[in-house]
């Protein structure tokens, strides 16, 4: 895999082609993984998700792959970058429709929502980076590419214990940012 990759590098197209048959069921577990942390009504599908993002990385000229795990960071950042501007691109479709709902009956609480605003978590991990450039790159390839810590730790070139350390202090971090809208510098 990882010399296919190499090749692909340098141009060579039918690397690139040999590739996508050995990646494309774990990009699309990745996919399906994350479209489950979405709305139920999400209208965009995992086998959507990873043609889009094998199309944004088909079109990548001349990139030098270091390994199988630098590949799934990659297509980690196309895939976030994927649901970001599909969120976004919902959101501007909504605002002219922004009206307030209200129950009518005060006793009908809605159930806490079960997914993940891609929007804000996208807020959060861009300024997580900002802050900690590094944990901001362990966030996107644990959540976002579904790299194990070790695949993690390779592509970062930093020990493992490193990699679970800085995961739990972003992750930490990142979950008072999105729930309560604070967040504190991470250690």
């Amino acid at each position: 895999m990882t010399g296919l990759l190499q090749a692909w590098g340098r141009g060579n197209l039918e690397a690139r082609d040999d590739v996508m048959p050995l990646v494309y069921k774990e990009l699309r577990r990745c996919a399906a993984a994350y479209l489950r942390r979405e709305r139920a009504d999400h209208t965009l599908q995992p086998t959507a998700l990873v043609h889009e993002a094998y199309m944004r990385l088909v079109g990548q000229e001349r990139l030098a792959w270091q390994s199988r795990a630098h590949f799934y960071g990659i297509a980690a950042q196309m895939m976030r970058r994927i649901l970001v501007d599909h969120a976004r691109a919902l959101h501007r479709g909504k605002r002219f429709d922004a009206r307030l709902k209200v129950a009518l009956d005060e006793r009908i609480v809605a159930p806490p929502s079960p997914y993940c605003d891609v929007l804000l978590l996208d807020q959060a991990l861009d300024e997580l980076t900002a802050m900690d450039a590094r944990q901001g790159q362990i966030v996107e390839l644990r959540y976002f590419g579904g790299l194990s810590e070790s695949e993690v730790a390779e592509v970062l070139t930093i020990s493992r214990s490193t990699v679970t350390r800085e995961w739990l202090i972003a992750r930490g971090w990142l979950y008072r940012r999105v729930t309560t809208g604070q967040g504190q510098a991470p250690a």
